[in-house]
């Protein structure tokens, strides 16, 4: 049976914003909420980046009973993972009725700020297994000390801590990363229809398995397409330039070569009948993930929620 997500974009809304638009994707059906948690938006014309963690309090307050996941934070370097630790712990102590805590290697656009060198790829896999074994040590409560490869916490003990501790969720968008998050982590979280879910099921994996479908809600298709290629063209970028580039000025110009013909061909779907968002939805399902959770791009949510409650969501009561 799957569950269905709402995606508080921290890029494109203030935080006063995503605490309402929580508080409406609850009262719409969603089973779920996941925050984004980043230093930068991909492109200015996104226009925001508040701190999660503090958005995530109002948030607590302003739903009954909906889970809440970050997807995800990036433990190893903008910020320590005992600070990661103590964050979680706090929100979860405030969300008793479910929080998931996603962690991933990150993108240099939103870890590079604290001037420290950005490692490859294989040495960030390293750092994160660190990071995830001191969250779940201060986790267990009790003064805690750490020396590991990457990684020192001398004397830490956190005094709020939740009933039980939240499953991580490790990101994964290849197969290198699949089978670590399959060692160590509790479940995966991946974004779109990717098929890391079989490398991660085959090399062990257990738990919850989270992906993200990107969606441009209008009445009109061409307008979605041109909402869409307007405020988040970065999705359409190729390769692994969303991992190596430093700014938004520069995803701004990595963008320029960004049509709206390649949204029509990415993964964003722009298509406003409601069978092709049950059907999209059905897929991510069929490929093996069992909580799927959605992105409406652009500033309109409204009718975004009035659409999926009305027209999508009764098809997987």
């Amino acid at each position: 049976m799957v569950e269905l997500g709402y995606t508080l974009s921290s890029e494109e809304h203030p935080p006063t914003d995503l605490v309402e638009h929580a508080a409406r994707a609850e009262e719409t059906g969603f089973d779920f909420l996941s925050v984004s948690d980043h230093f930068h938006p991909w492109i200015g014309k996104q226009g925001h980046s508040p701190f999660a963690w503090a958005t995530l309090g109002g948030v607590s307050r302003a739903i009954e009973d909906v889970p809440v996941g970050v997807g995800v934070n990036c433990p190893i370097m903008r910020i320590h993972p005992a600070n990661v630790a103590q964050a979680a712990a706090t929100v979860a102590d405030m969300l008793p009725d479910g929080f998931v805590l996603g962690v991933g290697t990150g993108e240099l656009l939103n870890e590079h700020v604290v001037g420290e060198h950005w490692p490859e790829h294989a040495t960030r896999l390293e750092m994160l297994e660190e990071a995830v074994e001191i969250i779940r040590t201060l986790w267990r409560g009790g003064q805690r000390s750490y020396r590991g490869e990457h990684f020192t916490v001398q004397n830490a003990r956190l005094f709020t801590l939740p009933d039980e501790p939240p499953p991580i969720l490790v990101s994964a968008y290849g197969p290198r990363a699949a089978t670590a998050a399959a060692e160590f982590g509790d479940g995966l979280w991946t974004v779109g229809p990717q098929d890391v879910v079989n490398t991660w099921a085959d090399a062990g994996g257990e738990g919850p398995r989270y992906t993200q479908l990107s969606v441009c809600y209008a009445e009109d298709e061409e307008e979605a397409v041109e909402t869409a290629h307007e405020w988040w063209p970065n999705s359409a970028l190729p390769g692994e330039l969303a991992g190596h580039l430093p700014t938004p000025t520069h995803f701004e110009q990595a963008c320029e070569m960004v049509s709206t013909e390649d949204i029509r061909e990415s993964s964003i779907l722009t298509d406003p009948n409601p069978a092709a968002h049950v059907t999209s939805i059905e897929e991510a399902v069929d490929a093996g993930y069992d909580h799927v959770y959605v992105h409406q791009i652009g500033p309109d949510q409204a009718s975004f929620f009035e659409f999926y409650g009305e027209e999508v969501l009764p098809a997987f009561e």
